[in-house]
């Protein structure tokens, strides 16, 4: 799995033709577009997970959850002047 952080407006290329720009958001919620080919299906996590009926199939399906604060492993080194 790749984690990523973008600015608003940059947006991730996946193979030839399938673009996926951020357009910005507010609190919790993000706006996105996706310009893909109409034969590429996409579902949003939440639709999947309502109309999977199969007890085994849903808990196959991949969970996210958000991460309140970023591991200090990730986070960009300060410098004194900027404290």
């Amino acid at each position: 799995m790749l984690r990523l952080t973008l600015a608003t407006e940059e947006y991730l290329q996946l193979g030839d033709d399938i673009k996926i720009a951020f357009l910005g958001g507010t609190g919790r919620h993000l706006r996105i577009m996706i310009d893909a080919p109409r034969d590429v299906n996409i579902a949003r996590g939440r639709y999947i997970e309502k109309h999977t009926e199969d007890p085994e199939a849903r808990a196959k399906l991949p969970k996210y959850y958000a991460e309140t604060e970023t591991p200090e492993k990730y986070r960009k080194k300060q410098s004194a002047e900027h404290r």
